[in-house]
């Protein structure tokens, strides 16, 4: 059955369990889809070489784009409550070439992080038991990598309601290890006998007019926009909440402003009392950059203690690889729906309610990308996932501009409307848009990243390419099946009726 949302025409009756999740279930979703532990524990030594002791206002001015972009989601959501998100939306306002790439964006971001997501579960896992010699073996860690992505796509493939309860238990753990080490970091600090070049917090941290330079600026904003990223898995499963309409956009905006409170007090505890020099524990140590909380947490916490960061981080990786996997499904499912890739991703389980081609698919790309980019070199590897940042600045940057566009015409209707509609998704997107751009102009250089090819950074080929790869499918796909992008998915049903999705497979 084809039925409308609002003021306008989506494809509501895909299959999918509708009612499934409550606020508070989305909420934890979209918190447990940005990973806060892992997300830190990679990211936080990066943003403090960039900018220094500033790295807590960087924290908090990534959050600004974030806010405007999740209340863009919160009110396109309003009126169009698609599971396809950025790509419907970007459909509707923009067309259907624009709709397409934001649906790529999203697919391609995704499908690069889960091989992160993959290295750190396969690595972590023997860390937690003590085999440290197999955490280091790149086939053993690959091996483990690969069953893990293997099993959360079943978790996935099972149903919602499963993939929601086990994210109870995992970002449960996560956060209260991170509150543990938060406190246990600042008290030692001031009572305790903190290492060298531990420093007490100061007000001017907090200051981004003290950033020394503007690429470390833009460097350090896109790197945080990377830890705030995954919130938006919330409103992907918006089609499977209760209140589908309002439910979701108040889940991103929550769970946007709870990871603002986590991840200053977590960056202002860790820089306070590791410091941010390049010796010893400090922040800026090359040693420390790939996990400093792990590099932290024999120090902080003990060394018998210290195997809860690790069991944090696992968990972590644990919670966001499900997470990652929920959006994409969702993404092709829609855009299968709407005819703008072939109808098979569109097909559903008769029980479990859930996409199956697109779930599998995902996990087996995902399985692909990583062990092939294993085989090339872990520095490829690694140079992938900072490319992440270009695609997730270009989908997220393209809702805003997207909500800015598509209500023009009532934007002045009231002050609500003009800031929510219009003013803030406009300058969401704008910052985001200057990050993309002065991002890919560093990223060009050779010295930028592990890895250059013909005397280009191989973060810029990878980031770049990703998009430009997905320009080249748009194509190929427009020749083969381009009822899709003659237009029908901004038509009512009586100009172009849509068919629903192919029957559900039996089990």
């Amino acid at each position: 059955m084809t039925t409308t949302a609002d003021n306008d025409n989506t494809i509501a009756d895909k299959g999918l369990k509708t009612g499934a999740l409550g606020l508070m279930s989305s909420v934890v979703v979209g918190l447990a889809s940005t990973a806060p532990a892992y997300s830190l524990a990679a990211t936080l030594g990066f943003v403090v070489i960039a900018v220094g002791v500033q790295a807590p206002a960087i924290m908090i001015l990534a959050f600004l784009p974030m806010l405007f972009i999740a209340i863009s989601y919160q009110e396109l959501n309003r009126v169009m409550p698609d599971c396809g998100t950025t790509f419907t939306w970007a459909t509707k306002a923009f067309g259907p070439r624009l709709g397409w790439l934001g649906g790529w964006g999203i697919v391609a971001a995704d499908v690069i992080v889960m091989a992160n997501l993959a290295q750190i579960a396969g690595s972590y896992g023997f860390l937690l038991f003590g085999a440290d010699d197999l955490a280091t073996s790149k086939f053993w860690v690959t091996l483990v990598g690969v069953i893990w992505i293997i099993v959360m796509t079943w978790i996935c493939y099972k149903g919602i309601e499963i993939s929601a309860r086990l994210q109870y238990l995992l970002f449960g753990v996560e956060l209260v290890v991170l509150v543990i080490f938060s406190a246990v970091a600042l008290i030692k600090t001031y009572a305790g006998n903190p290492p060298p070049g531990s420093i007490h917090p100061e007000l001017s941290w907090f200051n981004p007019l003290d950033i020394p330079t503007f690429s470390g600026f833009t460097e350090g904003v896109l790197l945080a926009i990377f830890i705030y990223w995954g919130w938006d898995t919330a409103v992907a499963i918006n089609e499977e909440t209760s209140d589908k309409d309002r439910t979701p956009g108040r889940a991103a905006v929550i769970s946007t402003v709870v990871l603002l409170a986590t991840y200053a007090v977590v960056t202002v505890a860790a820089q306070a009392y590791a410091g941010v020099g390049e010796t010893g524990l400090g922040l800026s140590n090359p040693d420390n950059t790939d996990d400093v909380l792990s590099a932290l947490g024999n120090a902080v916490l003990g060394s018998d203690l210290g195997k809860i960061l690790i069991l944090m981080t696992l968990t972590s990786a644990a919670a966001s690889t499900q997470t990652t996997i929920l959006p994409t499904a969702r993404t092709t499912l829609s855009m299968a729906a709407y005819r703008a890739i072939p109808r098979v991703f569109a097909r559903m389980h008769a029980r479990n309610m859930t996409p199956t081609w697109s779930t599998v698919v995902m996990g087996i790309a995902s399985v692909v990308f990583y062990v092939g980019l294993t085989l090339i070199s872990e520095n490829v590897l690694g140079d992938s996932i900072t490319s992440v940042g270009l695609l997730i600045a270009f989908y997220y940057g393209l809702t805003g501009f997207a909500c800015a566009w598509y209500f023009r015409r009532s934007i002045f209707d009231s002050a609500r409307s003009f800031l929510v509609r219009g003013l803030l998704p406009l300058l969401g997107g704008l910052m985001l848009l200057v990050a993309f751009v002065k991002s890919a102009v560093d990223m060009f250089a050779t010295d930028y990243g592990a890895t250059s090819f013909g005397g280009v950074g191989g973060v810029f080929l990878m980031g770049i390419g990703a998009l430009l790869l997905g320009v080249v499918l748009m194509e190929v796909y427009r020749v083969i099946a381009p009822e899709f992008f003659r237009g029908q998915v901004n038509r009512s049903p009586e100009e172009t009726p849509v068919e629903t999705p192919e029957p559900r497979e039996k089990e």
